[in-house]
């Protein structure tokens, strides 16, 4: 009787290591995941930046050149309506980067 209890007791701690193993593969895919998709959300925030850089930086370059004061009007309202759209596009891309990565990182492992 004692010997059953004992291998009862074997059989159930080998399953449980069986399933703290696979939890950990799993958690270490996921982890993969997660730090691939940070990184291209990183890369894309970097070139958000920069363009959005270089849109203020042309913007004022066009103040400079400006003749009079409808024209500074004129400027700042197509700089305001430009960037409204870019960071309408922006934010749209990141969401979608970031369900993307959620997605991913909650997958099975294949």
């Amino acid at each position: 009787m004692a010997e059953a209890g004992f291998n009862q007791a074997r059989q159930t701690f080998e399953k449980f290591l069986a399933g703290a193993e696979a939890t950990a593969g799993s958690l270490e895919h996921r982890s993969t995941t997660v730090r691939a998709g940070a990184k291209d959300i990183g890369a894309k925030v970097l070139s958000y930046a920069e363009k959005n850089v270089q849109s203020s930086l042309d913007y004022a370059q066009s103040l400079v050149h400006a003749k009079d004061l409808p024209e500074v009007l004129r400027l700042h309202g197509e700089f305001v309506q430009g960037q409204m759209r870019s960071l309408a596009e922006q934010a749209s891309e990141m969401g979608q980067a970031i369900g993307k990565v959620a997605i991913d990182a909650t997958k099975p492992k294949a």
